[in-house]
């Protein structure tokens, strides 16, 4: 946040101010990693843990949307294991985002077997990117079971 204060002269706006206890409680927080960013995530299920992750690195690059009515957007997806789907979709969103200069909201999901993804997203034009993600690893990638359902530690290349 200090990056962004000193480039702006200003305090960072408020969708970015986003401590770690407030993380928790969205179901990820961001973890130190030496060169990269990493983000533990957690949901009930594979449909949240998504979602969280999503939220996570959204939330990670500082992608504002800007305040207009967004459009509803269908993606289907297919890997062969959970931590590809989980890779593909934040690929998905991340390629999105650069490209169509787009994020994204209200995230409504369905996986089937752990290996097949509907979902709709509320997709906004973005206001601005504080920091850019170059690409979603598969580094040491595993959705383990734990006590809030499944977790996974995602990092990105940045």
């Amino acid at each position: 946040m200090e990056l962004y204060a000193q480039f702006e002269n200003r305090q960072p706006p408020s969708w970015l101010i986003l401590n770690n206890r407030d993380m928790k409680s969205a179901g990820f927080e961001e973890v130190e990693h030496t060169a990269d960013w990493a983000l533990r995530v957690w949901g009930e299920d594979l449909d949240q843990l998504l979602v969280h992750a999503a939220q996570g690195m959204l939330k990670l690059v500082g992608a504002a949307p800007e305040a207009v009515t967004g459009k509803w957007r269908k993606f289907e997806l297919e890997a062969l294991d959970r931590e590809g789907l989980l890779v593909s979709w934040l690929e998905e969103l991340l390629f999105l985002l650069e490209t169509k200069h787009v994020t994204f909201s209200d995230f409504k999901l369905k996986t089937t077997s752990g290996t097949h993804l509907l979902a709709e997203v509320l997709e906004k034009p973005v206001e601005k990117i504080i920091k850019d993600i170059k690409a979603v690893t598969y580094h040491g990638l595993e959705i383990r079971e734990s006590h809030a359902g499944l977790e996974v530690t995602i990092v990105f290349d940045v």
